[in-house]
């Protein structure tokens, strides 16, 4: 492990016990009750020593004492198992609470993320972290809480009762001990980065499988399924790589302790056995001690497995805090005024942006958008359509120029205030797993079931949801589960509907649908728009003839803009793109 390695890992501590923290108070009673049990259970050798002086002596065998022992004995196992029992209920309180606010705070980020990360992560990435890594750092945790506490505790406790009984055997036990410590300390510094690749592989993983999945008619489709299995195998050759390495590793710190404590027993019986005949140490005596070396030993077994699994634990956990302290999206300007109502007046003025410094999408662009008027924007693909309805939704952040909406700097008006403000319609349908209901009312929760009706009818979803098995409240699975693609955009389009907000975004909203069910709801969009601003991303050039203007875009400019007719006049860029729409028909 080199110095990066080890500062990354030291800063990765500190965080977790700030996380611990607030829990401190488990912290204080888990160790008490690990002292508790570990006192009961050291002082138990020294009542079975005892026993054992009462019955060496030739016909000299003390019942009643060794009754009187077996009493107290029994009393200390009930109590050691309370105290284990409640300091196991602290522990877990402890490492849940943790991973609770860990997690919580790891998807508070992810939804104040700008989307700049998202789209450049893996969801798959993502989940990995929140949900594997904190699995993996909540298994390590535990362990280093069930058994870290105790075996200090009896390791100080063991050396303080053998002290008690023989100074020089002791100092034999703690003479051999630093080799076990060395071992242990030796193999821990090696398992930390293998542990580290091993999570981000397993994240690598999850991400690849979420992505085939998510996808497999189109691997299917397109015959891809040879290179998908092709490209798993090489990800999960590349996790066996790392997980045998790490595991090798960590793997050699058990059998290597116990070795080393194997010696220390030795060392103990040997030198006990010599001071026994020599009459420095009595019988029962040497049975304690031997208990005790025993004790002393198995906690550096126990250690090192936890020091491995804590390895494992602060691997995740770095990834885990990695994603807590990405920079989040520029906050809202602190004196943006509260709620807002936008009535649909856009001004663009010298705005460029770009995903990439290397490469420029729009440059110096220029928009005047009158409340109520609908705007369509066409053009080949990557020309910017759908990277100027991000920057309207604020989705991203421009580089340079000005955004005002009712002659306010968007920059300067709250993200929620804006996104209310625009009802969005995309290409890509998204519905959460629940009711038709609750998805229609999304962006509306107190919307009455006569209002919904009203939307759904008005999109002509109703008749298709009134023949689900229960109607409205019919349970929808991930994605819509097995409703057909038009049926989900409908539900998307009543859910804007139902909202009905100043302005619109429909970024080829009518795609998905087919032809005669798209004659049923443009009337039911002509209404919607009417008196409200409307932004309209289409390639079907058939869907925009009725809008006041039409802007073409090429390269991140606006090349040419008009009507539908005098677009078609002007014998442009526009022209070209309609006749090869409609040179067949």
């Amino acid at each position: 492990m080199n110095q990066t390695e080890k500062k990354a890992q030291k800063e990765t501590i500190k965080k977790v016990l700030n996380y611990i923290k607030p829990y401190s108070i488990y912290v204080l009673f888990s160790i008490i009750l690990a002292s508790v049990t570990v006192i009961l259970t050291l002082y138990a050798p020294i009542l079975i020593g005892k026993a054992i002086d009462f019955i060496v002596g030739k016909e000299n065998v003390k019942f009643d004492a060794i009754f009187l022992i077996l009493k107290q004995l029994g009393v200390i196992i009930i109590c050691t198992a309370v105290a284990q029992w409640i300091m196991n209920l602290c522990n877990n309180k402890i490492t849940y609470s943790v991973i609770r606010d860990m997690r919580a705070e790891a998807f508070n980020k992810i939804e104040i993320l700008p989307l700049s990360y998202i789209d450049s992560h893996s969801s798959g990435e993502l989940v990995s972290r929140v949900i594997a890594d904190v699995d993996q750092f909540a298994d390590g945790l535990l362990m280093g809480f069930t058994q870290l506490f105790t075996g200090v505790i009896t390791i100080l406790g063991t050396l303080f009762f053998m002290f008690s009984i023989n100074v020089w055997i002791t100092l034999v036990v703690v003479i051999i001990t630093p080799v076990s410590l060395l071992v242990a300390a030796f193999i821990a510094k090696r398992t930390y980065s293998m542990f580290r690749l091993q999570s981000e592989t397993r994240g690598e993983q999850t991400a690849f499988i979420d992505e085939m999945v998510g996808n497999l008619k189109v691997v299917k489709a397109f015959g891809h399924e040879k290179e998908a299995i092709e490209k798993f195998d090489a990800i999960n050759e590349k996790l066996e790589k790392y997980s045998l390495r790490a595991t090798f590793f960590s793997s050699i710190t058990n059998p290597a302790t116990r070795f080393v404590n194997s010696l220390v027993y030795t060392a103990v019986g040997i030198s006990g056995a010599f001071a026994g005949i020599y009459g420095i140490i009595t019988i029962g005596n040497l049975s304690c001690f031997l208990s005790y070396a025993n004790q002393y030993t198995k906690p550096f077994n126990e250690i090192s497995g936890v020091i491995t699994e804590l390895q494992n634990a602060l691997a995740c956990a770095a990834r885990i805090f990695e994603l807590i302290e990405e920079e989040p999206e520029v906050p809202d300007y602190l004196e943006a005024p509260e709620n807002i109502v936008l009535q649909g007046n856009v001004l663009l003025e010298d705005v460029s942006f770009s995903y990439s410094k290397e490469k420029k999408l729009i440059e110096h662009f220029d928009l005047n958008v009158k409340a109520g008027q609908r705007i369509a924007i066409v053009g080949p693909t990557g020309c910017g359509k759908t990277t100027l309805i991000n920057l309207l939704m604020r989705f991203y952040d421009i580089d340079s120029g000005e955004i005002k909406l009712d002659g306010n700097n968007m920059n300067r008006l709250k993200r929620k205030d804006v996104r209310s403000s625009i009802g969005m319609v995309l290409q890509d349908t998204w519905l959460k797993i629940g009711t038709v209901r609750e998805n229609i009312i999304m962006g509306k929760p107190d919307a009455t079931d006569e209002e919904i009706k009203k939307a759904a009818k008005a999109t002509g979803a109703h008749n298709f949801i009134k023949r689900l098995p229960n109607a409205y409240n019919t349970i929808i699975g991930e994605d819509g589960g097995n409703l057909s693609q038009g049926q989900k955009q409908l539900l998307c389009i009543t859910r804007v509907l139902l909202l009905s907000p100043p302005m619109l975004i429909l970024d080829e909203a009518t795609s998905s649908i087919d032809t005669r069910t798209e004659l049923m709801i443009q009337e039911a969009f002509h209404k919607l728009m009417e008196g409200r601003t409307s932004f309209i991303v289409a390639h079907r050039l058939s869907t925009i003839r009725e809008a006041d203007v039409i802007l073409v875009m090429k390269d991140g400019m606006i090349i040419e803009q008009g009507t539908h007719f005098e677009l078609l006049k002007k014998n442009g860029f526009y022209k070209n793109l309609y006749d090869s729409q409609f040179a067949n028909v």
